[in-house]
């Protein structure tokens, strides 16, 4: 099972060529032939873990517990595809919105270093190599974040630094608890002792701790702060990359947490996670729908979309975790794509302002309609994506008697249509403010440039028309959560 360490090592190696051959072609190419040989690497370990189920890599040949474990279950291998469907669109954007050659070449350092981090997150066994792919990304992020050094860029990316690096501090501070409490950080053992530990609720310190940390990285309720303050100031190419990625890897590693070992204090934790979620996606919506800057609008739309996935995990049944997932998997595309799109419209009209921008309808038909599917596909609208995500989610929370927070999640759908209208309703149906004197000058958008937005408004589409077979991969991811038996004797036992 060597190829499940195949996530980690291309984007190592791509990563230590994109330094040593640094000229502007081959980066280029390096960085969209890399992406698409890491995105077929993932399709083939799907196929492994639909024939073979759960998937584990002794590195060194050390037995777990004793040696690094890396594991890809269903949760590990949906989150795999999907970033790097992410990743290989990405990549081709970059050609034309980075600026500069320097600019191109530093990015795809980074870029590869941040992939690095994310798949090992992904994939990892154990608690303190998890904390590890934490740091790489968040120094390979912040790389991203401040390229081009302007002023702008530095403030936000200090920001994001700050309070990140706090969350790291809680991360290690976690870990140190729980190793001196049971001995071990594989995340398998770890389940097998706290699942048997009558006194294992002593740990609700450390899952306080881990909760926090987590909850900073995924920008929920009252923790998001950094993201609406940094997710505008880079290139829109960073931006896209961070909205589609970043965050998720703080749900998922909540969701991992809070499924496998830290399962005692039930109501607790699941009444915690709920009222969280509620408030994440009211404020977050709510402080969408007075911006006028498209940016910041899709940056609170991110907290805000959080928390559904975080309610799913507060519904903890097998319906809300395949909800939650879903949810995930669909987020992921839809809003990278519509940070995309809010890049070509800036190509367009050197603005990001809605007040000083409009006409695109008439000016780029394309556009508007790759704008449309990921913005529709975001507030819920069939039969795309969206809809089938909130639908799962509102019919859990609604079986198991959550009720309030499921109206909390419709109404916030609502907020998110009305802010996906007022995107399109300015930017492209109301007259353009632009002297129409300069009608001549108007750039045009290369093939190459909205290759990457068809590309993830296809997939929102066919993840709505197919959505009972993704929603077949979530509840096989669900169910492996809620009866994580399976993942422990084959982590632990078939070795």
């Amino acid at each position: 099972m060597n190829c499940v360490a195949l996530p980690i090592l291309i984007p190592l190696v791509l990563m230590i060529m994109q330094i040593f051959f640094r000229r502007k072609i081959f980066s280029q190419w390096l960085g969209i032939s890399g992406s698409l040989l890491l995105l077929l690497s993932t399709f083939y370990l799907f196929g492994q873990v639909t024939k073979h189920g759960i998937l584990t890599l002794n590195v060194g040949g050390w037995p777990a517990p004793y040696g690094i474990t890396l594991v890809i279950d269903y949760l590990s291998i949906l989150m795999l595809v999907i970033s790097a469907v992410i990743i290989f669109c990405i990549s081709i954007y970059a050609v034309s919105f980075l600026k500069t050659t320097g600019e191109k070449q530093r990015f795809y350092i980074a870029f590869y270093a941040l992939i690095l981090g994310l798949n090992g997150a992904f994939i990892t066994g154990d608690v303190f190599n998890l904390y590890v792919w934490f740091e790489v990304m968040l120094i390979s992020s912040f790389v991203l974040i401040t390229l081009g050094s302007s002023r702008e860029q530095l403030s936000g990316g200090i920001k994001y630094l700050s309070l990140n690096l706090i969350g790291s501090l809680l991360f290690l501070a976690g870990i140190g608890l729980l190793f001196g409490k049971t001995g071990t950080l594989n995340m398998a053992q770890l389940a097998e002792i706290l699942r048997e530990d009558d006194s294992a609720i002593l740990l609700n310190t450390s899952a306080m701790l881990f909760f926090v940390a987590f909850g900073i990285k995924a920008a929920i309720f009252p923790l998001f702060f950094w993201l609406p303050a940094s997710y505008h100031t880079p290139n829109i190419t960073i931006t896209s990359l961070f909205a589609g990625l970043l965050t998720k890897v703080g749900v998922y590693t909540m969701i991992r947490f809070f499924t496998l070992f830290f399962v005692q204090d039930q109501p607790f934790w699941h009444n915690l996670l709920l009222t969280l979620a509620g408030l994440t996606m009211f404020i977050g919506g709510s402080a969408a729908i007075a911006q006028y800057e498209i940016r910041k609008i899709l940056s609170y739309h991110i907290i805000s979309q959080i928390g559904y996935m975080v309610m799913g995990l507060g519904i903890f049944t097998p319906l809300g975790l395949a909800g939650g997932i879903f949810f995930t998997l669909h987020n992921m595309i839809a809003k990278t794509n519509t940070f995309l799109v809010s890049g070509m419209v800036f190509k367009l009209k050197g603005n990001y302002h809605l007040k000083n921008i409009g006409g695109l309808v008439k000016e780029s038909p394309l556009l508007a309609v790759l704008f449309i599917i990921p913005a529709f596909a975001l507030a819920g609208v069939p039969p795309l994506s969206g809809f089938f995500a909130k639908f799962i989610l509102i019919k859990a929370g609604f079986e198991d008697g959550h009720y309030f927070v499921t109206a909390v999640a419709v109404f916030t759908g609502l907020l998110t249509l009305y802010s996906m209208i007022k995107i399109w309703n300015e930017a492209f149906l109301k007259k353009s403010p632009e002297d129409p004197s300069h009608e001549k000058d108007k750039i045009k958008l290369s093939l190459l440039e909205v290759l990457p937005s068809i590309l993830l408004g296809l997939i929102s589409l066919g993840m709505g028309i197919f959505a009972s077979s993704v929603f077949g991969y979530t509840m096989e991811a669900a169910n492996q959560l809620i009866n994580p038996s399976i993942y422990i004797e084959t982590v632990l036992y078939n070795q």
